[in-house]
């Protein structure tokens, strides 16, 4: 088999076809189509098939990336699939939203002079055919047990958990505050990048492998028509999972900080997802969460600004600007969302930060400082520093406060002080066992790890499943014991 593989030198790298800008600024659809089989067959012999793959050495779940491209370049694409599958609970959307660009392909080894393997979108590729043939299936444990399990919050991680502990027979329920599962992938990430037919998709699979679901059901310190208290759901299942995410905005001071049409990201970005689902959002009705016919300037560098400065386009903005405190070379966002970006008429305004927000009861403008690169900071990142007077002003009816976001101060607002938690406010737990200081009560993902990437979720929630299903047979063995 290995014949067909090592023909980077003679095949160039493709990626899939990409929409051209105009039309893909007209609705909210992916913006890059299917590889083709005969394309993701050629693309996926280029592979080196290298003694050390560094592609999976980089990937988070150490995905076996050579082993499913050969089988892909093979026209196996079932077993390419059933390898895929065997390290990663929801390749289709890694394959959709990974930063490839700083993780697998970005540290392919025939990368210089050749260009790296087209990784994210063979296995996009692989998994969608995988459903289309009837090959992706509810899981069917062999046997089941009694024991249950709460998970708190149906994102990647809580999610990634889910299906590790169903198939191992445990009875597992996931509980979240909102209407739909998947968290920042349904209501945070947009549909050009990740259409919510995907999430929905799993959603489906996961009620028929018997994963129950209560949505529409927040955690809190007591009970209520639309929460459940934490005591409770600790007292009601053997094990808990607290894969809750980071939801807490990072905000912005300064003059003119609370003026009205200054927003946080996660509320804007939730408002147009939620009408792409076919909801009714009063604030996205009213204006004030549309950016429509507006100026719109986007704080911050990371791939959340990347979203909301897509998002405006996507809504008909006056223009959309990227207000950045540093470079292109020290943005934190994906290289291929600022390209995507640019292409679709984003500005990007580099080393400026705002220093004030100007307007009579509603914002009107930004007045902005240049800044310059310093010597690096304890974060290994160049500082920076304002340049004495440079200050502009940028016209904005809206602004949109991209920033990162923090942990929720979850023992505070679940009445369990006992909960022990770092001074950044995440999760303490041990890194063994991924235990809380509550006996039996887990957590993973950004909770513990702060805010990362859906591929580090993923992997948290299938190592923290691992350590809940040897802490779950420990207490079924003590208790067998104990009753003989």
């Amino acid at each position: 088999m290995t014949e067909r593989m090592l023909k980077f030198v003679s095949v160039a790298q493709e990626q899939p076809e990409k929409r051209p800008a105009e039309a893909r600024r007209r609705d909210f659809n992916e913006i890059y189509d299917e590889l083709p089989l005969t394309q993701a067959q050629t693309q996926s012999s280029r592979c080196s098939q290298c003694g050390v793959p560094f592609c999976s050495v980089h990937c988070p779940l150490g995905n076996n990336i050579p082993d499913w491209l050969m089988m892909t370049a093979a026209g196996r694409l079932e077993e390419a699939y059933e390898v895929s599958s065997a390290t990663n609970n929801f390749p289709e959307i890694c394959g959709r939203i990974c930063p490839q660009d700083r993780l697998c392909e970005g540290n392919c080894v025939i990368e210089p002079g050749f260009e790296s393997v087209t990784i994210g979108a063979v296995e996009r590729f692989i998994t969608d055919t995988a459903f289309e043939q009837g090959w992706v299936r509810p899981v069917r444990p062999v046997a089941e047990r009694t024991q249950t399990v709460g998970i708190i919050g149906a994102g990647p991680g809580g999610l990634a958990a889910a299906v590790q502990l169903r198939e191992l027979g445990f009875q597992v329920h996931v509980y979240d505050r909102y209407d739909r599962i998947g968290g920042l992938m349904m209501y945070g990430i947009p549909g050009f990048k990740l259409e919510k037919d995907i999430v929905l998709r799993r959603h489906r699979l996961l009620e028929d492998s018997g994963v129950t679901f209560h949505l529409g059901k927040g955690v809190a310190d007591v009970d209520g028509d639309d929460t459940i208290a934490f005591s409770t759901l600790h007292n009601r299942h053997d094990a808990v999972l607290i894969a809750t995410g980071v939801y807490k905005s990072r905000d912005i001071g300064g003059p003119g900080a609370g003026l009205g049409g200054i927003v946080r990201a996660l509320d804007y970005l939730t408002a147009s997802n939620r009408v792409s689902l076919g909801d009714s959002v009063a604030e996205y009705e009213s204006g004030a969460l549309n950016a429509a016919g507006k100026s719109v300037v986007v704080i911050g560098g990371g791939d959340t600004a990347m979203d909301c400065v897509r998002t405006a386009i996507r809504q008909g903005a006056r223009s959309v600007k990227c207000l950045y405190r540093r470079d292109r070379a020290n943005m934190p966002g994906s290289v291929r969302e600022v390209k995507n970006a640019e292409e679709e008429g984003v500005e990007f305004v580099w080393l400026a930060g705002p220093e004030a927000f100007l307007g009579d009861g509603h914002v009107t403008g930004v007045r902005a400082v240049r800044m310059k690169l310093g010597l690096p900071d304890a974060s290994g990142r160049q500082s920076v520093e304002p340049v004495e007077g440079s200050a502009f002003t940028l016209e904005a009816d809206l602004v949109v406060k991209a920033l990162g976001f923090d942990p929720e101060p979850l023992p505070t607002l679940w009445g369990q002080p006992d909960l022990g938690v770092s001074r950044w406010g995440t999760l303490m737990v041990d890194r063994q066992t991924f235990m809380t200081s509550l006996p039996g009560v887990f957590a993973a993902g950004d909770i513990v790890r702060g805010a990362s990437l859906v591929v580090w979720a993923i992997r948290d929630g299938r190592d923290a499943a691992a350590q809940m299903h040897r802490w779950l047979e420990t207490v079924a063995a003590v208790r067998a014991e104990a009753a003989e």
